[in-house]
């Protein structure tokens, strides 16, 4: 171990160590951001990039079980991730399959889809059943891969379940219309029986969501860290929670 290392260390040590437990959050939603620009930064190829910041979801899962968080959506994949080119997209996706498979083995984590399974290939969607599936027993923290997501398609599709349930149930447009609300359509997101996520993470220096869970973060905090996603250390990580409770949260009054 070298002197930087040493020093970091005792720095990690010292911030868990003032970390009040009883003000953090109980979940957290991560926008993993930054891969290819590391993998730039390094010397390396886009998908090198990925791959390094799929392990380092591990790390992350890890420091959260340490410090009581209940709830984690991590942003894997995009709507718009589509539009890049084939020979990115596809490496990415079996990065993505080979994650969650990790994710449901490891026996830990609660896996949970968020997203449009119809715009994945069949490959992709069975992984992400599978490890759906395979974990609905395990108590401990839910992992919400969210792969082939995006905001408005998720209030989309939770406004077009809506219709088709209560179609079903042989409601009228004017009898929804009376009682339609909030808590009605959050009925049908993908993390409907969740908590809205507590703190938003987003590496890499960027400041802006980018639509995720547009809906679900109406009063979440925000943390925009500027290391890039697969050099987030856990320092950085309890810096998030730190600064999260130091805040007021108002929730608008």
């Amino acid at each position: 171990m070298n002197f930087r290392d040493l020093v970091y260390r005792l720095y990690a040590r010292r911030v868990e160590g003032r970390l009040d437990h009883d003000q953090v959050p109980k979940h957290i939603g991560v926008i993993l951001d930054g891969n290819r620009r590391w993998a730039k930064a390094s010397g390396g190829s886009a998908v090198q990039g990925h791959q390094a910041g799929a392990d380092k979801i591990s790390e992350l899962l890890g420091w959260c079980s340490e410090t009581d968080v209940e709830v984690v959506t991590l942003w894997m994949l995009s709507t718009d991730n589509f539009d890049r080119p084939e020979h990115e997209l596809k490496p990415l996706l079996g990065i993505i399959e080979n994650t969650v498979r990790n994710l449901a083995a490891d026996g830990r984590w609660r896996v949970h889809h968020v997203g449009t399974l119809d715009l994945l290939p069949a490959e992709t969607q069975m992984v992400l059943k599978e490890a759906e599936q395979s974990t609905s027993h395990v108590g401990g923290i839910i992992v919400n891969v969210a792969v082939g997501y995006g905001g408005r398609q998720e209030i989309a599709d939770a406004v077009r379940s809506l219709l088709l349930d209560h179609s079903e149930r042989g409601t009228t447009f004017e009898e929804l219309a009376e009682i339609v609300s909030t808590d009605l359509i959050s009925e049908h997101l993908y993390t409907r029986g969740q908590p809205d996520p507590d703190l938003v993470i987003r590496t890499s220096g960027e400041q802006r969501l980018s639509g995720f869970m547009l809906w679900q973060s109406a009063h979440s905090e925000y943390y925009f860290c500027e290391v890039f996603w697969p050099a987030f250390r856990k320092v950085d990580f309890l810096r998030a929670l730190r600064d999260y409770a130091a805040r007021h949260r108002r929730y608008g009054a």
